[in-house]
């Protein structure tokens, strides 16, 4: 981010499907929002509308969002086979109507792509602001876990976070490894 431009964030995580109240919507514009991830609380259709809606509410022409474990959805694969091995098996139409296709989930996120609301994968992301600054940022939604949600590595065997030289802002679902990054579970 150039070091001459004031830039202003908010930053929020763990909405779980929840919009804001009246009384906790943040008021002040920013340049930029940034969701960490768990934008809903069982992955569902509804609860990413919800979510979208919440980023639309906040005054900030740009508003970025990265998954959590609880997004499992947007982890196709994980999706997927938490799918496959429920027991009994589900119902593919529930199953559609709830929670949608693979992909369906994302697809919302390409549609409010026109209100500054960006879905970011892992990785590093450059964006130019309206004041004219550069902005890198590098997202990763992923979480040391021994679960079956999404975006999830075991401890043990660890995640390479490829944060590259000249990142401005590292928007994680977790906490840096050893700093308050005590559950397992």
């Amino acid at each position: 981010m150039d070091a001459h431009i004031k830039t202003r964030l908010i930053i929020i995580s763990d909405t779980h499907g929840m919009n804001f109240s009246p009384a906790d919507r943040p008021l002040q514009p920013a340049d930029v929002a940034i969701h960490c991830g768990n934008l809903t609380d069982g992955s569902k259709l509804d609860e990413f509308r919800t979510a979208i809606q919440l980023l639309k509410d906040i005054n900030a022409p740009l508003k970025l969002a990265i998954a959590g474990n609880h997004d499992f959805t947007m982890d196709i694969a994980a999706f997927e086979k938490k799918v496959a091995e429920a027991t009994p098996p589900l119902d593919p139409v529930l199953v559609a109507k709830e929670y949608g296709a693979p992909e369906e989930a994302r697809l919302l996120f390409e549609d409010a792509e026109d209100a500054g609301i960006m879905f970011l994968d892992e990785g590093t992301h450059h964006f130019t602001l309206k004041s004219g600054a550069l902005l890198r940022v590098y997202a990763s939604p992923y979480t040391p876990a021994l679960g079956a949600w999404g975006f999830q590595y075991h401890p043990e065997r660890g995640h390479e976070f490829s944060i590259e030289r000249g990142v401005d802002i590292v928007v994680t679902h977790g906490p840096p490894k050893g700093i308050m990054d005590y559950t397992y579970g």
